[in-house]
């Protein structure tokens, strides 16, 4: 693969955000028009105790990605009720298109007391073809299981063979924090799950992506796209320990493909992007959604800080 970076689309310091959001555009995910693509993304703001919360706005861009047209002026749903899965944060959101209606998968998140968070995924659908979604109950679609046993999340699903594959994530658990931040840290590895109503899925918690930085190797938002009679994937990974100020072990974006999307191989050094030498995306890459525009396959992602200073794209030289 080889990636052609275009830079910063969207830098939320740059414009109005939505229903008192102050920061972050993380997680950016397409969906695309007859003539102009929708980008979800991730927002924050503080709560009345100065805890973030997460929220789900979009802003549209040009079909060549190079512009900004108009950004949401209000999220695309609520935050879940009190004591829901999704009460404190909806981070991320993946569309997709089911018949006239846009189906949203969203990784709900909620506040616990031994250790940070805990999350799960949800199922949303729109009638206003993706201005606005409604929750198809109040608890998720996939929670923990016995087998995955805590922070399933991150969802991506496409429709392919007549079932809808889901790849997401799951937690193995938790280990004591690293240095300058003693609480309790999360590891989690990417996983496949199968439907035939894109309700009700079959799991195996099986892990799809081998370890790189060994056991406690985290590995977050998976994005499949098909090219050239195989399957791609990408992801982020980074350790699970010391990642926020030490950059060495922060996010960077890994690579596997598929002949089968059950069985990957990974292959990071083949992905054809890598953190630049300077820049917004010089300390991190995270949040990969790869998607096509026409016959023009994109890459959005996040950069340094999370995604504090918005999302980047890059294209696919073919």
């Amino acid at each position: 693969m080889r990636w052609t970076k275009l830079g910063v689309l969207f830098d939320p310091a740059n414009h109005q955000l939505t229903d008192g959001c102050t920061s972050f555009a993380q997680s950016p995910q397409a969906l695309v028009f007859d003539d102009f693509v929708r980008i979800y993304f991730s927002t924050r703001k503080p709560d009345a105790n100065g805890q973030y919360l997460s929220y789900i706005s979009y802003v549209e861009v040009d079909r060549e990605l190079t512009r900004v047209l108009r950004v949401a002026d209000r999220p695309v749903m609520p935050l879940g009720v009190l004591g829901a899965f999704d009460e404190h944060g909806i981070f991320p959101i993946n569309v997709v298109r089911h018949g006239d209606a846009v189906r949203a998968y969203t990784c709900g998140w909620s506040r616990r007391v031994s250790v940070p968070v805990e999350t799960a995924i949800g199922l949303a659908i729109s009638a206003d073809q993706g201005r606005t979604f409604e929750r198809v109950g109040p608890g998720p679609v996939m929670a923990p299981s016995p087998a995955e046993p805590c922070l399933v999340g991150d969802p991506f699903v496409l429709d392919h063979g007549g079932r809808s594959h889901m790849f997401y994530i799951f937690g193995t658990g938790w280990v004591p924090g690293g240095p300058g931040d003693p609480a309790p840290a999360r590891v989690y590895k990417i996983a496949h799950a199968t439907s035939t109503d894109g309700r009700h899925w079959d799991r195996d918690a099986v892990t799809l992506i081998p370890n790189r930085l060994g056991d406690d190797e985290c590995q977050a938002l998976p994005t499949v796209f098909g090219c050239d009679g195989r399957w791609h994937m990408y992801f982020c990974y980074r350790y699970a320990t010391d990642f926020r100020a030490n950059h060495a072990r922060g996010y960077r974006l890994g690579y596997a493909y598929s002949d089968d999307l059950v069985r990957w191989t990974r292959d990071d050094a083949a992905a054809g992007i890598d953190v630049s030498a300077t820049g917004w995306d010089s300390e991190m890459q995270c949040y990969p959604h790869a998607f096509w525009c026409g016959d023009q396959a994109y890459l959005l992602y996040n950069g340094n800080a999370f995604g504090r200073a918005g999302f980047g794209v890059a294209r696919l030289e073919r």
